[in-house]
């Protein structure tokens, strides 16, 4: 019973058009699905992936009238995202010609990296993963052969390593491979992978006691979530959390796919989410993403849902 990497990770934005606009226009993702938040109509929930919208590349935005994050522990400090190895001085010149806080190229636990800030100071990590093109999405202004390919490593922080680490040992089953200093200086990173391994499948944590507590908002990471398979296998990890007593959500019915909610001990939201049915269950392959999205349940309500929200396009 193992998770198989990253599913998809959910960060906040105040400014969903702008959102929108960077996400597609300067780092070339396609927006996948436009849908709201199903707890709360009022705001988008926006979903960039590749061209084919595969699970483990889903980027998404909750659209919150919010001020920016204080940064700090107990939180998940960076978004890993894979590109092929010989697409970081791409990248680099890309970045710096829209104006973002960058890093310059460098090695981090063998694999080459670059960090960046989104324009609302979401902190990024382009990381090196294996040559060629994944699930290329014909119409982005990134050519497809530095296209960004899907997420991880994911790194979260928290002020002390051992009760995290025996959730995601005992209980996630996955498997610490190693640590490296954090490039900040301040503590180390510890590397926990599932499945079968590799960029996409790893989770890394930053063991930071000195730090504050953050405090999220715009440029925050709500949630990330890891993937399992099907329904009958979330049936399992809802079984697993409860025989280890874990609080949790319970199965929750996203309609584009099926999650299971809870913390680990470090205060991180987590979530175990399905690979299937997908973002096609609704609409075309071919057009998702360009209008508005409904799950059924929400569907009667679209004439009251489209007139509290603002157009992005």
């Amino acid at each position: 019973m193992d998770l198989t990497g990253i599913h998809h990770l959910t960060a906040i934005t105040a400014d969903a058009r702008a959102n929108n606009r960077f996400y597609t226009d300067t780092l070339g993702l396609r927006r996948v699905k436009k849908t709201v938040n199903q707890d709360d109509t009022s705001a988008y929930h926006l979903f960039f992936a590749d061209g084919a919208g595969s699970p483990g590349s889903d980027l998404t935005f909750f659209d919150w009238p919010v001020s920016r994050e204080r940064r700090g522990t107990h939180s998940i400090s960076r978004t890993g995202l894979r590109v092929a190895a010989d697409s970081l001085d791409y990248w680099a010149g890309r970045l710096g010609d829209a104006g973002l806080t960058r890093g310059e190229i460098a090695e981090l636990d063998g694999r080459a990296t670059l960090d960046f800030e989104d324009p609302e100071g979401q902190r990024f990590r382009l990381t090196a993963d294996e040559p060629g093109t994944a699930h290329p999405w014909d119409k982005s202004p990134v050519p497809a052969a530095h296209q960004i390919r899907g997420l991880g490593p994911i790194t979260i922080s928290v002020p002390q390593i051992a009760p995290t680490e025996e959730v995601l040992t005992r209980v996630m089953n996955m498997r610490a491979k190693g640590e490296y200093a954090s490039p900040d200086g301040k503590g180390r990173v510890v590397v926990f992978e599932m499945g079968d391994g590799g960029p996409a499948a790893e989770l890394h944590v930053a063991e930071q006691p000195g730090l504050p507590v953050a405090r999220q908002g715009a440029g925050a990471v709500h949630h990330v979530a890891f993937r399992t398979p099907d329904v009958a296998a979330i049936h399992d990890w809802a079984q697993r959390l409860g025989d280890f007593r874990i609080p949790n959500s319970g199965e929750v019915e996203r309609y584009y796919f099926r999650s299971l909610y809870f913390r680990e001990p470090g205060g991180n939201l987590f979530e175990i989410a399905t690979d299937g049915p997908g973002f096609d269950v609704d609409e075309p392959r071919e057009t998702m993403g360009e209008g508005l999205s409904l799950p059924p349940f929400l569907e009667p309500r679209r004439a009251e849902i489209e007139a509290r929200l603002k157009p992005i396009d």
